[in-house]
């Protein structure tokens, strides 16, 4: 049994306003974001695999990055489609294409989702054994509400207490997420928010595991400084031995 890493890096960034830099090659303390991502899944034991989905215009920059780190797990650099929902399928495609086997199982992650860690990853992996899937989670901190958008108005409040907010790391065996997809083409569905969506709606049973709250997903400038708040504060952390 392979273990798989497709993490995406296919977007461009607009909301970012960074000069025309996609986001995940922005610096944080040192390294560029998608660096950062990349380090977690080469340096854990159960990876043997990156399938790595790139925005095409900067693939020759994500080589010399997987060069500079030591990025050896790096199968290849696949490029990103016109949506995520097609960047997903290309990296799914390129995985299969390599020979993947039935059981084998693939955990697919946002490049701009840095802040994860070695036993988040154990976890997928062990879910997935365990149950066919995992859907990296968040307890919801906020009140959700149902609302229709046209008139304004909210339709119910959600129990908070059965919210969980979908984050990354959301694997599977590589033939269910790639059956889905071919599924979805098949019948021309576009909308898909993500894997855990395109899963559900195929009719998968999803499981979830527990993840941190600082396991966030870089998309406006603000999440950027957070994001540095955030490693500055396990730097911290470290350094006094917590």
């Amino acid at each position: 049994m392979k273990v798989y890493a497709l993490i995406f890096a296919g977007g461009v960034g607009r909301r970012m306003h960074s000069n025309g830099m996609p986001k995940q090659f922005l610096n944080v303390y040192g390294k560029p974001i998608i660096v950062h991502t990349l380090l977690h899944f080469q340096k854990h034991k159960k990876i043997d695999y990156i399938f790595l989905v790139c925005v095409e215009s900067h693939i020759e920059l994500m080589k010399d990055l997987v060069d500079e780190y030591k990025i050896t797990k790096i199968a290849t650099i696949i490029s990103g489609g016109e949506t995520g929902q097609d960047s997903i399928f290309n990296g799914l495609k390129s995985i299969k294409e390599s020979g993947s086997e039935e059981k084998d199982i693939v955990l697919i992650h946002d490049g701009v989702r840095p802040v994860i860690n070695e036993d988040l990853i154990t976890q997928n992996i062990n879910s997935v054994r365990m149950y066919g899937s995992s859907i990296s989670s968040t307890p919801a901190t906020e009140t959700i509400c149902l609302v229709n958008t046209e008139s304004s108005t909210v339709e119910s409040i959600l129990p908070r207490n059965d919210c969980m907010i979908a984050k990354a790391p959301q694997s599977f065996y590589v033939d269910d997420i790639y059956n889905a997809h071919l599924w979805a083409r098949e019948n021309k569905i576009t909308d898909i928010i993500d894997s855990a969506d395109l899963m559900s709606r195929h009719g998968h049973t999803l499981h979830f595991v527990p993840c941190s709250s600082k396991n966030i997903k870089i998309t406006k400038p603000i999440d950027f400084y957070i994001l540095k708040g955030i490693m500055s504060a396990e730097e911290s952390l470290q350094i006094i031995g917590i």
